[in-house]
């Protein structure tokens, strides 16, 4: 089957957008759906290839936030059974369903998730996906590679959705908006009462002043683009610019003696410790950006109580959150749609550009229909 997909070929480079060819003999396979993409959301985590030292293997097909609709099944067992042709799904990250944490509803924290997800996937499974002179593209990324028009994904990362919604827009959810938001309403666990300091208004941020604010918490956030501030302002929250005279005694003032919870999006340390400075007693500070560099906590940043934690994946099980969320966005509550901007995968270059100067929160990338 020939399809077409953006590559990326080398870790400086552009993608491409080329004839791909999916191996039909082997898609789907057993517990395996092949769904035809409609949209694809870009995560800083697929742009984060460039600088993975040349761990993630290349050439390959990103993508981790895609949805869609299923156009072929096949037989299978666990979470996803019961999904069939024509359903509505979207796509989350792949877990192997087996080990102690995936037995223990954190999939998050599957054994395998960095091989399934990141360096390699299922090691049973031959390539699924050359390019047009026959030469083998990476395993598939996060269980999907959705910068495509097609993706063949476990049935256990789908979660099928009501088909009146428009798809297109829902992959975000499976990743981004699922890291933020699962993060206040599971990890934290925030409700009416509770302060929460966001560092970083993009997209996880923003989901997680979306999730503050729709559970009845107070949520601040911290940035130093005065446009995200302002998007963080219309979603509920009280910004504050980075670069603020005495940041933590500002927001130990504005929540009454210091913030139950604080979540960085930034990996910069200076914040992390301004953030914990700025928790009350007992305080819990969430890390869901990877350190780049050794972490240097400054005195007293620990006492009293407080803590810190990395959180994956918003501690999720995608089946539970994602429907929650979109109950929320149903409502007005969850408004994530208002983030995203639409590029056809044609453009997908200047949507990595758009992002990575701010000018977008989250593009969604639309295939284009040509495959056959």
């Amino acid at each position: 089957m020939r399809l077409r997909a953006a590559v990326l070929r080398s870790y400086e480079g552009p993608f491409t957008v080329e004839d791909v060819l999916l191996r039909t003999d082997l898609a789907p396979g057993e517990g395996e759906l092949l769904v035809e993409i409609a949209g694809s959301g870009m995560c800083r985590t697929d742009l984060a290839v460039r600088g993975s030292a040349g761990r993630s293997p290349l050439p390959a097909v990103l993508g981790h936030e895609g949805a869609g609709v299923v156009v072929r099944a096949a037989a299978g067992s666990g979470p996803g059974a019961g999904i069939g042709v024509g359903d509505h799904v979207v796509l989350s990250f792949d877990s192997c369903g087996h080990c102690p944490n995936c037995r223990a509803a954190a999939p998050a924290y599957c054994d395998s998730f960095a091989s399934l997800n990141l360096f390699g996937g299922r090691a049973e499974q031959p390539p699924r996906l050359t390019d047009a002179s026959g030469r083998a593209l990476a395993p598939r990324w996060f269980g999907q590679s959705s910068f495509a028009e097609y993706a063949v994904v476990p049935a256990r990362n789908a979660v099928r959705v009501d088909p009146a919604l428009p798809v297109e827009l829902l992959g975000p959810l499976g990743c981004g908006f699922l890291t933020g938001a699962g993060a206040v309403l599971n990890t934290f666990g925030a409700g009416p009462g509770d302060t929460l300091v966001v560092l970083g208004a993009g997209a996880v941020g923003l989901a997680a002043v979306m999730a503050a604010t729709a559970s009845g918490a107070v949520a601040l956030a911290v940035d130093r683009h005065p446009e995200r501030l302002t998007l963080a302002e219309r979603f509920g929250a009280i910004p504050l610019h980075a670069a603020s005279p005495d940041l933590p005694g500002r927001i130990r003032r504005l929540t009454d003696g210091g913030a139950r919870y604080a979540l960085d999006t930034t990996a910069a340390p200076p914040l992390i410790n301004d953030a914990l400075h700025a928790l009350r007693p007992l305080g819990v500070l969430g890390l869901v950006a990877r350190l780049h560099a050794p972490l240097s906590l400054e005195p007293g940043t620990l006492d009293r109580g407080r803590g810190i934690r990395h959180i994956c994946e918003g501690d999720a099980v995608p089946g539970v959150l994602i429907p929650r969320l979109i109950a929320l966005w149903r409502a007005g509550l969850f408004p994530f749609d208002q983030l995203i901007r639409t590029y056809p995968l044609g453009d997908i270059n200047e949507a990595e550009r758009d992002c990575g100067a701010g000018r977008v929160v989250k593009p969604v990338l639309l295939p284009e229909r040509t495959s056959r």
